[in-house]
């Protein structure tokens, strides 16, 4: 017997708004080779370690309800889908598809997108005050 977890979406987890399904207003700016081949070179080919010795590390905050979505995801790879991994595999996973959406997509991309909407909200709230 298979009990399904309920996972939040990720605008619950992280606090944003979901990324629109509409396509994104273009720019003014246009983007050349340069700029494509500036976000290749950093990340280019990359694919997450995975499991391994890692020797370099960060310190990332996070919020209880960010650390709550973490583990339920975690849990529910293991109960839905019989796969093993700690938070900071699913974390590193979580860096490479971002990365590689950015690379692909770059203006486009869900981090752009998503940093552009966090910078208006808090250009929204400073105005009001």
């Amino acid at each position: 017997m298979s009990r399904r977890v309920s996972l939040p979406g990720a605008s619950e987890l992280f606090g944003g708004a979901a990324p629109q399904q509409t396509k994104p207003e273009k720019r003014t700016t246009t983007e050349g080779p340069a700029s494509v081949r500036a976000r290749t070179t950093v990340v280019d080919d990359r694919k997450s370690s995975g499991r391994i010795r890692h020797d370099t590390k960060i310190t990332v905050y996070v919020t209880e309800e960010e650390l709550l979505g973490l583990e339920q995801t975690r849990l529910a790879l293991r109960a839905e889908h019989g796969l093993m991994a700690d938070r900071g595999r699913i974390v590193r996973e979580a860096i490479d598809v971002l990365l590689a959406d950015f690379v692909d997509h770059g203006p486009d991309s869900v981090l752009v997108r998503r940093l552009r909407a966090s910078e208006d909200r808090a250009a929204e709230l400073k105005g009001t005050e």
